[in-house]
């Protein structure tokens, strides 16, 4: 297997699965070239429905260059109302076409305005207000610009296909995808760590400080007078605060408690963190046991562990009853441990699609697998200093951890003509996972 790319390398991804030379090429050079549509799990009533029993009108939008956060925030200016009426299932890419739901609270038909580059359809009324668990998944059709190697498409095919145990399918190891971390500045995870081992000053600065390489001169220059100033004897935060760019608005938070609070203990240091809305704290230790596990999916490629089917003391999960078609989607909450004559029964559900391997994403409530799958898992967490009941801390910052298949399998359609991948994936995994092993171009091309 050949090794990944350095900036992969970072956040703990160490190996493509297929050999093949890679077809070259870029993607997003338009907003067409990645069309997302997401497959939701959503009761949907007529639009004439009682509005007294059904009181969220329910849209289904796409939108061609929309950050989804941005859009709702044009969407419920033009109509006048408060963002918390609005609500949807999943957060989408601006440099795409996308199409999903949503629901907003106490409105009609007439009530929806037209929006610039926004494909807004009325489709019926619902009883209560979208969530994240109404998405399943999302069906992708990507093309490929200026690819250099082409007829290289069959050979990954075929490796992807072998990898997932199937003939029908193609698998790669379900990684967290690098928009996780941070693609051009990849340092989520580093805060999260710092935060799981209440390390509260260096988790501050290695996300206000820390300079990137590919970052704009001013925020370079910005954060390395943070990390001097950290070092002196008598930092001058204010300073630091006129220094960071308007459009770093969380660093500027943190930097305006830090000034504020004027002491440097650790409860100040906290206390700076905390600035930040509390899904980032949330995402901070979300991305470390993101890391995490693709360093414990690396270490399981590296020993030559299977990954379409368990070995003694790996932890299964069955595969979702209820998921959309063409969508193969793991139900974590059904797990068994593959033991004794288990390990064959298990592997043959795998073989068809209905259960899957799994891997923890650590956190308090965590119990490793057995076997050569338990080493891996032990050998990571002590790598990196970490175990389940670092993961019980303050606030926000607390989790309880999960578990998430690792082989991520999917149906696979590609057009030559342009050169185009058209697939479908279960919520929580990424398309530039399995786009990477087709392209081999680095993670600043996908």
């Amino acid at each position: 297997m050949r090794e990944a790319h350095p900036i992969e390398r970072q956040v703990g991804i160490a190996r493509y699965v297929s050999d093949a030379d890679g077809v070259g090429g870029r993607l997003r050079v338009a907003p067409e070239d990645f069309q997302v549509r997401e497959l939701e799990r959503f009761d949907t009533h007529p639009v004439d429905a009682d509005p007294g029993d059904f009181g969220h009108l329910v849209l289904r939008v796409t939108l061609r260059g929309w950050d989804t956060n941005d859009f709702v925030r044009q969407l419920t200016n033009q109509m006048g109302i408060s963002r918390e009426r609005l609500s949807w299932a999943g957060t989408k890419d601006k440099h795409a076409v996308t199409t999903q739901l949503f629901t907003v609270e106490r409105a009609d038909p007439d009530d929806v305005p037209a929006v610039n580059n926004a494909d807004i359809d009325v489709v019926g009324r619902a009883g209560r207000g979208l969530q994240f668990g109404d998405l399943a998944g999302n069906a992708f059709t990507i093309r490929v610009r200026d690819p250099e190697r082409p007829e290289n498409v069959d050979a990954i095919t075929d490796q992807l296909r072998e990898f997932a145990g199937s003939d029908g399918h193609v698998g790669v190891p379900n990684y967290f995808g690098q928009q996780r971390f941070g693609s051009r500045r990849p340092v989520t995870h580093t805060v999260g760590l710092h935060v799981v081992r209440e390390e509260w000053r260096e988790a501050v600065l290695a996300y206000v400080g820390n300079p990137g390489e590919t970052e704009p001169d001013d925020t370079r220059a910005a954060r390395q007078f943070v990390d001097e100033e950290a070092a002196s004897d008598d930092p001058d935060w204010q300073e630091a605060l006129e220094r960071i760019p308007n459009r770093l608005r969380y660093e500027r938070s943190m930097l305006h408690r830090l000034h504020q609070d004027g002491d440097q203990t650790p409860e100040d240091w906290r206390h700076a963190l905390e600035a930040v809305p509390s899904n980032l704290q949330r995402l901070f230790v979300n991305a470390a046991q993101s890391y995490a596990f693709n360093r414990i999916l690396s270490e399981r490629l590296e020993r030559g562990l299977p990954f379409d089917k368990p070995v003694e003391g790996d932890v299964v999960c069955f595969a979702d009853r209820d998921a959309p078609d063409k969508l193969v989607m793991p139900d974590v909450d059904r797990l068994q441990e593959a033991t004794g004559r288990r390990v064959d029964v298990m592997a043959r559900h795998c073989e068809r699609g209905r259960a899957f391997v799994t891997a923890p994403l650590v956190g308090t409530e965590t119990e490793l697998a057995g076997g050569r799958q338990g080493d891996v898992e032990r050998d990571v967490l002590d790598e990196l200093d970490l175990e389940p009941a670092d993961f019980s801390l303050p606030g926000n910052f607390d989790s309880s951890g999960t578990r998430r298949a690792i082989l991520l399998r999917t149906g696979m359609d590609v057009e030559r003509d342009p050169l185009s991948f058209s697939f479908a994936l279960p919520s929580g995994s990424y398309a530039t996972v399995v786009m990477r092993e087709y392209l081999k171009s680095g993670p600043l091309e996908l």
